[in-house]
């Protein structure tokens, strides 16, 4: 077998772009393009955050089947079989979009998809430290956020203006929407098949026998639930994203819908411009600053104007409700805004989470952190489509802000090393 102290891990250059964009294209096809998909389809706003909230499900419990894909094969071989199994799934969503139950037809394909895709997280992370020596995995650190930003970039803003540019020459949804799912099938294919012959074989990747190694694992959860000020962690985990949970789900049906009912009435070649594109860019651009603040100041020092850009920038949705503008660059410049200040926030975020899964089992805490984090974006957002269907947008908008409200009481109760996070390279 391949060791990379020897073989050079085959050039990481040749692997680790194409994984990570393969990483988060299933993760946006779940939770991204089903939204708008279905909002196309013309699924009510209640439906589509209930159902696709639920997505979430597969990230909330990761954490739980992780040590499954250290006792069965080798991350290698996961890797790849998930890559070929997220193909079919999207294939699938191709097949069932013109059946007459598509939605749950194609909600099931789109379990499989995420629960696929979260797994395809914990082997791709994993493999990523067996196949590489600690200074390059320090060295790839950016190289996997910007494939995972791009991947998003590619989802949200090209597939999304894909299947807006379909709908227009065709004059057929269904169609559309089918020819999408259907090039990300083949393109997973492909990059199963890329993968398959291009990943390293590190002597170190293999199934682990050892029971130790594996009741460590599950041990560790109990440690992290006797964490001094357990309630105020969870707290924060689950309402620091309270408002933002909510927002997510709506947005671009609010973008989508017809200006009589509220909405701004773009097409879908616009949403995939203004908030796959632009929003995603600001989105990068707001955790790259809020990365390099943090790093010169601290975590403690920035917390709260973290929170602050964070939450006010939503009230340009309430000015786009009110004032249902026509103008591009003035919708454009209102999703930069706000998804700047989301990324700048959001780093906040992170690093707390990285604080609280400091000492030992570090990577088992910090798995459970993210189980909570994905928790704290299902719950809320399963409700959000009913609540603005019986508010309206513009009332909903004024109820995302009060939805701040909670994320800055459990901010005001946390303990934070001053020195926490200067000079700390995170990734964003």
């Amino acid at each position: 077998m391949e060791d990379p102290a020897t073989a050079k891990s085959r050039q990481p250059w040749c692997w680790i772009p194409t994984l990570y964009f393969s990483q988060g294209l299933p993760y946006v096809a779940a939770m991204m393009l089903s939204v708008i998909m279905y909002k196309n389809l013309g699924v009510s706003n209640t439906d589509i955050a209930l159902y696709t909230s639920w997505l979430y499900l597969p990230w909330v419990i990761k954490p739980l089947w992780s040590p499954i894909v250290d006792l069965f094969r080798t991350k290698r071989f996961w890797i790849v079989g998930l890559q070929f199994v997220v193909g079919a799934a999207m294939a699938a969503v191709a097949l069932t979009v013109p059946a007459p139950g598509f939605f749950k037809a194609t909600l099931a394909m789109f379990w499989l998809l995420a629960f696929s895709s979260a797994t395809h997280d914990i082997a791709a992370d994993g493999f990523y430290l067996l196949a590489l020596k600690s200074h390059q995995q320090a060295a790839f650190v950016g190289v996997r956020s910007t494939f995972f930003r791009l991947a998003m970039i590619a989802g949200q803003g090209g597939l999304v203006y894909l299947a807006g540019w379909l709908q227009e020459t065709t004059g057929n949804v269904v169609h559309a929407w089918s020819i999408v799912f259907g090039v990300l099938a083949v393109l997973f294919v492909l990059v199963g098949i890329y993968h398959l012959f291009v990943l390293p074989k590190p002597a170190s990747d293999h199934a682990v026998r050892d029971a130790k190694v594996t009741s460590g694992y599950f041990s560790a959860f109990g440690s992290f639930f006797r964490k001094k000020h357990i309630g105020v962690i969870l707290g924060y985990l689950l309402l620091y994203r309270l408002a933002e949970s909510q927002l997510l789900k709506l947005a671009t049906p609010f973008m989508l819908d017809e200006r009589e009912i509220g909405g701004l009435g773009l097409s879908t070649q616009q949403v995939g411009i203004f908030y796959g594109t632009i929003g995603v860019l600001a989105l990068t651009i707001g955790g790259l600053i809020g990365g390099y603040v943090v790093s010169c100041y601290g975590l403690k020092r920035l917390l709260w104007p973290m929170i602050i850009t964070m939450h006010v920038p939503n009230a340009v949705f309430i000015l786009l409700a009110l004032a249902q503008p026509e103008n591009s660059y003035l919708i454009g410049s209102a999703v930069a805004v706000e998804q700047l200040g989301y990324g700048f926030g959001f780093t906040a975020y992170m690093m707390y989470m990285m604080l609280v899964s400091e000492g030992e089992n570090s990577t088992a805490h910090y798995a459970i952190c993210t189980g909570f984090m994905a928790l704290g974006m299902m719950l809320p957002g399963m409700a959000a489509g009913w609540i603005q269907e019986q508010i309206g947008y513009v009332n909903f908008f004024w109820w995302i802000m009060l939805a701040t409200i909670p994320s800055l009481v459990v901010t005001g109760m946390l303990k934070i090393d001053p020195a926490f996070g200067r000079k700390t390279k995170i990734e964003t």
